[in-house]
């Protein structure tokens, strides 16, 4: 009787024994393949513009809302902060801002600043995905480029406000056409980020140094989209004195925009002059004289009206 209870004993504890083998291979090969899918989701594009405008929640992660881009490859994490420049540095790629991990089959990220963030990412198409943190509930949506089909008029438009706040002044090259008007004089634009409606101005001489100018004018301004463009807006300056002027706004490159005078019919292009670098929230080497310059910039949701263009050329 006690050899019968033994060898039942026996064959029940094998049993047991190889259902939790099963069962913990099982496990392991679905958290193996996870990590796999999750580390070859994020890695396989080399950079995941933030699409900051579709971002729901009440929290906020403030590495990524500084962040242009992100980019996952080998264990680093890399960060685009700035538009100007964007393509060129890292490679394209940005700066070195932390690490990140993909074992868990949960993205876990630690930024230098910003410390440890743990995001579960959905897949939304073949090319987008969702980020979201359940410590702050917010979601970020991510679309994915390789460095060589990057959409950069995309980025600068969708981002306009930002990408006038990269440079300390914007100095007038060049007026061309037109009839003479109030603007002309003005020399020199300031958009700050401080806010996104403050912007100044100045007739200082060309060539001043940008800590020199004097922004003897300022008001509030805002950027609307154009009807049936996307590489087009339309930018009104509310002078605090009464004055209104309104421009199409065109990016030329990263360092150069043009602004269409709608009344006078003068085009202008204007300079970046005193590149204002964001890295990881360090405080910028240069700053204007009278201007607030928010060194911790973060990006809030735009949302523009929208004009029917006017005065077609």
């Amino acid at each position: 009787m006690k050899s019968l209870k033994l060898l039942f004993a026996i064959i029940l504890t094998g049993a047991l024994f190889s259902s939790c083998t099963t069962v913990f291979q099982d496990s392991f090969e679905d958290d193996f393949q996870n990590q796999i899918s999750l580390e070859r989701v994020v890695s396989d594009y080399d950079l995941w513009y933030v699409d900051y405008h579709r971002t729901t929640g009440t929290g906020d992660i403030p590495y990524v809302s500084k962040a242009f881009t992100l980019s996952f490859l080998n264990g680093i994490l890399y960060a685009n902060n700035n538009i100007v420049d964007i393509g060129r540095t890292g490679n394209g790629l940005g700066i070195d801002v932390g690490t990140y991990d993909t074992f868990s089959g949960v993205l876990e990220t630690n930024h230098d600043l910003d410390g440890a963030n743990d995001f579960d990412v959905t897949i939304i198409s073949n090319n987008e995905i969702r980020l979201y943190n359940y410590r702050q509930n917010v979601s970020y949506y991510l679309i994915g480029y390789q460095t060589n089909t990057f959409d950069y008029d995309k980025l600068f438009y969708e981002n306009i406000e930002y990408f006038l706040q990269e440079y300390v002044a914007w100095e007038k090259t060049t007026t061309n056409g037109g009839v003479q008007n109030a603007f002309d004089d003005e020399n020199y634009l300031a958009f700050t980020p401080e806010n996104i409606t403050t912007f100044y101005s100045s007739q200082d001489n060309f060539g001043t140094h940008v800590d020199s100018i004097d922004w003897s004018y300022v008001g509030g301004y805002e950027v609307y989209d154009v009807t049936g463009y996307q590489d087009l807006k339309i930018l009104t300056l509310n002078y605090d004195g009464g004055d209104i002027e309104e421009f199409e706004l065109s990016v030329i490159n990263d360092g150069k925009i043009r602004l269409y005078n709608l009344d006078s019919e003068t085009t202008y292009d204007f300079s970046g002059r005193g590149f204002v670098q964001y890295l990881k929230g360090e405080k910028t080497k240069k700053e204007a004289k009278d201007i607030v310059r928010n060194n911790n910039r973060k990006r809030t949701k735009v949302e523009r009206k929208t004009k029917n263009r006017r005065n077609l050329k």
